[in-house]
């Protein structure tokens, strides 16, 4: 296991790095197209499905008068960047 890839700090600096890159990209709050994109999901239908089954893994939610489900840009990073860190300490 690789003690430095798991540093508190590199696991913060990551989730910081992601907030900032993905709120460059799309603001503070990400549609259901870039949910699709940022969490992997390989269609419309497949986050559909999970949404349907509450197995998104972050929290979402709609907004009045616009179409699709929404989620803060900082659970999907925290969320990323929380799956990295499980990656790197299964190594």
């Amino acid at each position: 296991m690789n003690n430095l890839a798991l540093d508190s700090t590199d696991v913060q600096s990551v989730a910081e790095e992601l907030v900032q890159r993905l709120s460059d990209k799309y603001g503070a709050v990400l549609n259901s197209k870039a949910l699709i994109k940022e969490l992997g999901y390989p269609s419309a239908a497949s986050f559909q499905q999970a949404l349907a089954r509450g197995a998104v893994p972050v929290p979402t939610f709609k907004i009045e008068h616009r179409r699709g489900s929404f989620a803060l840009t900082r659970d999907v990073a925290m969320w990323l960047s929380h799956k990295r860190t499980v990656a790197l300490a299964s190594r």
